[in-house]
Order: C-alpha cells, then sequence, then structure tokens
C-alpha cells in the first residue's frame, strides 16, 4: 500500500496530510484558504491521488506560511508513500490547455529536487491569494517530494486558467511518474540502481 500519513506543527502553521497514490482522486481539502483548496482538489483529482488536508494557519498575517507549508507536508507525504522510489516510471510529461491558456510540466521523480517556474500570472491576487505564493507552492512540493519538475506557461491571459493548468499539468505528470513499471520488476529506472545523489 502506497499510502503514507504526515503531521507538521510550527509556530505559524499546523497541517496533517494523509493520502494514498493509488486511489481514485478522492479530495478532502481544508487549508482556511478557498482558492488553495480548489487547486489542491484539481491537484488529487488528476494525480488520481486520495487526498485528505488539514491546515490551520496563521492567516491572519497572510497567506504564505499556510501555503508553502502545506507544499512541504503533501511533498513529505508522497515521497513518504514512494518509499525507495522503487518499480515506478520515474519520468511523467503532461500538455494542459484550459482554454486561452496552455503549460507544459515534465517531471523526474528520482529524489533529485529541483524547480523550473517559467509562469508569469498576470493578475497579483486570486480571491484574496497572492499569486507569487504559487511558486513558493510548487518549490516546497518538489523540495520534500524529491521531484525535478518543470513547469512552463507557453502562453495565456486568464490567470485563473494559467494558475489551474499547472497545477493540472504537475498533477498528470506525476500521475504518469509515479505508475509502476511492470518491466523493472521492482527494480529502480536508474543506471546507478538507486535514485538520489548526483545524475543518473
Amino acid at each position: 500500500m502506497r499510502t503514507a500519513i504526515v503531521e507538521r506543527k510550527t509556530r505559524e502553521t499546523e497541517i496533517v496530510v494523509s493520502l494514498d497514490l493509488d486511489g481514485a482522486g478522492e479530495c478532502d481539502i481544508d487549508t482556511g484558504i478557498g482558492f488553495l483548496d480548489h487547486m489542491l482538489e484539481s491537484f488529487g483529482r488528476h494525480s488520481m491521488i486520495d487526498l485528505k488536508v488539514r491546515a490551520q494557519g496563521d492567516l491572519h498575517v497572510d497567506y504564505h506560511h499556510t501555503t508553502e507549508d502545506t507544499g512541504i507536508v503533501i511533498g513529505q507525504a508522497v515521497k513518504k508513500a514512494l518509499g525507495d522510489f522503487a518499480g515506478i516510471t520515474r519520468f511523467g510529461a503532461a500538455l494542459i490547455p484550459m482554454d486561452e491558456t496552455l503549460t507544459r510540466v515534465a517531471i523526474d521523480v528520482s529524489n533529485r529536487p529541483y524547480l523550473i517556474w517559467r509562469v508569469d500570472v498576470p493578475k497579483p491576487k486570486l480571491g484574496e491569494m497572492d499569486t507569487e505564493l504559487f511558486k513558493e507552492w510548487f518549490q516546497a512540493f518538489a523540495q520534500h517530494a524529491g521531484v525535478c519538475l518543470h513547469v512552463e506557461n507557453l502562453y495565456g491571459e486568464n490567470s485563473h486558467h494559467i494558475v489551474e493548468s499547472c497545477f493540472k499539468g504537475v498533477a498528470r505528470a506525476l500521475r504518469q511518474a509515479i505508475s509502476p513499471d511492470e518491466r523493472l520488476e521492482g527494480g529502480v529506472a536508474s543506471t546507478k540502481g538507486t535514485l538520489g545523489g548526483s545524475v543518473e
């Protein structure tokens, strides 16, 4: 069973995440930030990861800590559920259209975290949420999930569409990358026989 529960408590946030990588995309999300909830529901649905998130944060300050820490804990839960990364396809990619918007995502689930973020969001806010925080979420997720993640918005005008296409793209690419590859017979998709550290 590729499942995990991770809890994180600081002076700024208290977060609990439970997930099942082999689920049906069922989500139960409550971060206190409406737009972030919407994006995480989209992430769970399109990755087919069952995802439950409970977050309490210092929203009276701003949304930064809750957004970033949610990315940290979801990333940690994904990594924990993957174990030694054995038997997975490892690479995934997605090209996501959403009306006038097109976003491209590529991922390497390699235990070597990195983020390339080539996304410009026209509006400074979506609802009450600062759009600059989405990069912080993906940075935190990539770092703590141990994934190399490239996200590029090729074109688009609507800020909601741009951000949502990024979450859907990462979800679809991740779904592909963490899918078992039966031909590996439980081995690791690496010439070194292990993932993490230097380039494989």
